[in-house]
């Protein structure tokens, strides 16, 4: 399958690994490490080095409690760094909810919009039909700020297809393109432990939308609860639900530790465990 993006069309053959930046002062695993612009773009240098197929770049936290990042500020964090990593080669991906700052990006050439909102801000679906770049629509109930405080899921597999399908319809009737689509369940948005996992047991469901799916463990507080440890100390967990999350679908791996992260999918490729 093909993931079509402003500059690449993307071979999903195999799996993909998406590098994180975090161009922010309180993302909850590396916040303040590549805050300023230099930093940032050293950082995204070094990930394709290790091995990332895709960067993704963020200038708004969406971990729990998060505070919202006023317009003008997220610009001057992402526009920089989004700027110099077009020049390394590789897909780049914005991680925003803002469509003011889509459009920015978008005008720039950034070629994959990585939405936690699944396009829902008024004008935001506009914005990326007026271009021809790869979408991600995430899933999340609430906001950064509450989504922790008591998820309720009467099947948490079901209700999470259902809401991504109705996303996926929005983005039909604004003619975009399904092959510029893919589809994330959103760990750890809106979810407990048990609905995190529940999702990873039955993941290859979510493939009967019709969609490749990209999805996020890394580092995420599900697999602190799981193994007792702290952010710091999660890379093991961190790549066994990456290598799982493969295993059963998905086309693209979003990772902080991009290097060890390429090194096991190589292993189980070799194996044949995934693709």
């Amino acid at each position: 399958m093909i993931w079509q993006t402003t500059r690449f069309r993307i071979d999903l053959s195999r799996v993909h690994l998406m590098g994180i930046v975090n161009v922010t002062p309180d993302s909850f695993s590396d916040g303040g490490q590549s805050l300023a612009a230099g930093a940032a773009l050293a950082h995204c240098e070094q990930l394709v080095a290790d091995g990332a197929d895709i960067l993704d770049i963020g200038g708004e936290s969406s971990r729990p409690g998060a505070r919202r990042v006023p317009i003008q500020e997220e610009l001057d964090r992402v526009m920089p760094v989004l700027e110099g990593a077009l020049k390394l080669g590789c897909p780049v991906s914005l991680d925003t909810t803002k469509t003011e700052v889509m459009r920015a990006a978008l005008a720039l050439g950034v070629d994959i919009v990585n939405d936690i909102h699944a396009l829902s801000a008024p004008g935001a679906l506009g914005a990326v039909a007026a271009h021809d770049c790869g979408i991600c629509l995430m899933h999340m109930r609430g906001e950064p700020d509450t989504m922790q405080r008591d998820p309720r899921y009467a099947d948490v597999l079901t209700e999470v297809a259902a809401e991504l399908k109705l996303r996926l319809e929005a983005v039909r009737s604004h003619g975009i393109a399904e092959a510029r689509v893919v589809l994330d369940p959103g760990i750890g948005f809106g979810k407990s432990v048990e609905h995190n996992l529940d999702l990873l047991r039955r993941q290859h469901e979510l493939l009967e939308l019709g969609r490749p799916l990209l999805v996020g463990w890394s580092r995420k507080s599900t697999l602190g609860a799981v193994t007792g440890r702290d952010v710091s100390q999660r890379l093991a967990a961190s790549l066994a639900a990456a290598l799982a999350a493969a295993h059963r679908g998905a086309s693209i791996i979003r990772v902080h530790d991009v290097a060890a992260s390429a090194d096991a999918l190589k292993v189980w490729r070799a194996a044949g465990l995934c693709r």
